[in-house]
């Protein structure tokens, strides 16, 4: 785990920003803090708004799926091999995608079928 302690503490912090995030956007998407105005064109806009927040909670969510797998990687000292074809995934990679579970060959492949 050492070797990739930056990449940890990175996928942490990132995991605590998008359960931040995921909360607000739950929140303002519930209307939690402030209700549905009276104005029925108002109520439309916001409920445009509010599929927008629910979008934006889904890819966050996505990404916190992928964060765990990463960090379950890490701490199995399984992290930096595709899941795919077990080859090494490369530092450069990892450095920019730190939750990539696949080699840039299997990502490719991947992304054309």
């Amino acid at each position: 785990m050492k070797k990739y302690e930056a990449i940890h503490q990175q996928l942490l912090i990132r995991r605590e920003e998008l359960n931040q995030r995921i909360k607000k956007l739950s929140n303002s998407a519930r209307h939690i803090d402030e209700p549905l105005t009276a104005d029925f064109a108002e109520q439309a806009v916001e409920r445009q708004n509010d599929e927008v927040l629910e979008a934006l909670g889904d890819a966050g969510r996505h990404e916190l799926v992928q964060i765990n797998h990463a960090l379950a990687h890490i701490e199995a000292g399984e992290y930096g091999i595709c899941d795919s074809c077990g080859a090494t995934i490369p530092p450069a990679r990892l450095e920019i995608l730190p939750f990539s579970d696949l080699c840039v060959a299997c990502a490719e492949k991947q992304a054309a079928e």
